[in-house]
């Protein structure tokens, strides 16, 4: 286990910010408050010693001038907060060795010692006790006995004032780098819309430099990859037209050919290459954008009409479950991606089986399932790009175009559904579209 692990940032790139400024502000926050009550407490002292100083003079000359009798009526009104008089030799002990003790000695020598000699320890089992004897003019022994406050006392509103001095510190972390976010944000929304039909929001070309200049980047690529793809599907429609020419004059000759099984073959393999470039134009189509306008359809009734159809030409094709209600969807992709499914699943299995459910948060499972051979764990991803074919063979038969699933990808990608194969317990494969945006 790493640092960077043991440390457990979170993943999003505004969390991390927020939490190095809000701890970093926290921390400097935490400093000064430290370095202001430090200072605080320095300048009471200082002060308090010049108080002590002065207060214990007065008070030592004014016992030291009252009658005995009458000195002990006097020693509670002479009391302070932090020292009060005894009349007594007091408790003997150590010299202070604590650094207030030695101040509040000294400064007591500085006010008094001159004309009362005095001696001062710390008592024993409270280092920071002191005790400071000394004898008055009578003789008498005099003893103040000091015993230090543990701190300034804090105003009640002060822990609320640095409470809410941290709210703010959070808040305004949280403002700024929502601020210094949010194109990105912008940025990654305009990416995942990015479909096939490459019409995603332009980004504001406005704002800070970084940020205009990454706008103004990312809708470039976006115009010129939109470009790419229409020459391409330019490219691919015009191979599409000028091939269809050759290819009707190859059929007519062959139809007058003496020799029937050559032409035969002949005709097979000009129909193989009509279906390939006809796929390999609507291919194009799928990746240039769905033209296609959704709309309210009943589903239950398109699917029922595509097992009607492939019942009529004498396929295996059975429907079980329902949706149950109109959704909004483009109804020729979604019949184009279940068709192929099927197609496959006839190809491989010789029967397929569409089973429709609706869920209760609104999705919509189409899966297609056939018993046929299935498909290797490590090629259910790759058999949807284009061209790619399991088998090594050139088959058309078996192997087809290669372009089936990956047109159904493709449509599925335009309507914001997930299309994907799973291999069924027992043999055969499943591939369930799920429509996300029904209504």
């Amino acid at each position: 286990m790493n640092a960077r692990s043991l440390l457990r940032w979170p993943r999003s790139l505004f969390a991390r910010l927020a939490l190095i400024l809000f701890v970093g502000l926290a921390i400097a926050q935490t400093l000064s408050s430290w370095l202001t009550m430090t200072e605080r407490d320095q300048t009471m002292t200082n002060v308090m010693m010049g108080y002590i100083e002065r207060e214990v003079a007065s008070s030592v000359a004014l016992l030291d001038h009252l009658p005995p009798a009458e000195r002990a009526e006097w020693l509670p009104r002479l009391a302070r907060r932090t020292y009060t008089f005894e009349l007594g030799p007091g408790i003997g002990g150590a010299p202070p060795d604590a650094e207030l003790s030695e101040r509040v000695a000294r400064s007591i020598a500085e006010g008094i010692g001159k004309r009362y000699p005095l001696t001062a320890n710390a008592v024993p089992g409270d280092p920071e006790r002191l005790q400071v004897h000394l004898n008055l003019s009578d003789g008498a022994p005099l003893t103040i006995d000091y015993r230090p406050m543990p701190g300034a006392p804090l105003s009640r509103w002060l822990p609320l004032v640095l409470a809410l001095q941290l709210a703010v510190v959070g808040a305004c972390c949280w403002l700024a780098v929502r601020l210094a976010t949010l194109p990105l944000k912008q940025l990654a929304r305009a990416a995942d819309t990015l479909g096939p039909d490459l019409k995603a929001d332009r980004l504001p070309e406005d704002g800070p430099d970084e940020v205009a200049r990454a706008a103004r980047a990312f809708n470039a690529m976006q115009d010129r990859v939109a470009m790419y793809m229409t020459e391409r599907m330019q490219i691919l429609a015009a191979i599409s037209h000028d091939l269809q020419t050759p290819i009707t004059r190859m059929r007519l000759r062959v139809d007058v050919m003496d020799d029937s099984a050559q032409g035969a073959k002949l005709q097979q393999d000009l129909r193989e290459m009509e279906t390939l470039v006809k796929e390999g134009v609507t291919y194009a189509r799928t990746l240039h954008g769905a033209s296609e306008v959704p709309c309210r359809i009943d589903p239950d009734a398109l699917f029922d009409s595509l097992v009607c159809d492939y019942l009529d030409a004498g396929s295996k094709v059975a429907l079980q479950g329902q949706v149950g209600r109109p959704l909004v969807t483009r109804p020729q992709a979604l019949r184009r991606i279940v068709g192929n499914l099927v197609d496959n699943a006839l190809k491989f299995a010789g029967a397929a089986e569409i089973s429709v459910e609706a869920r209760a948060d609104g999705q919509v499972v189409i899966a297609v399932l056939d018993r046929g051979p299935g498909i290797p764990a490590e090629a259910l991803d790759a058999v949807f790009e284009p061209f790619y074919r399991l088998e090594g063979s050139r088959n058309r038969h078996t192997g087809g175009t290669g372009l089936g699933l990956a047109i159904a990808r493709q449509l599925a990608l335009a309507m914001d559904s997930i299309l994907t194969l799973q291999n069924r317990a027992g043999g055969g494969l499943e591939a369930r579209l799920v429509l996300k945006k029904v209504s």
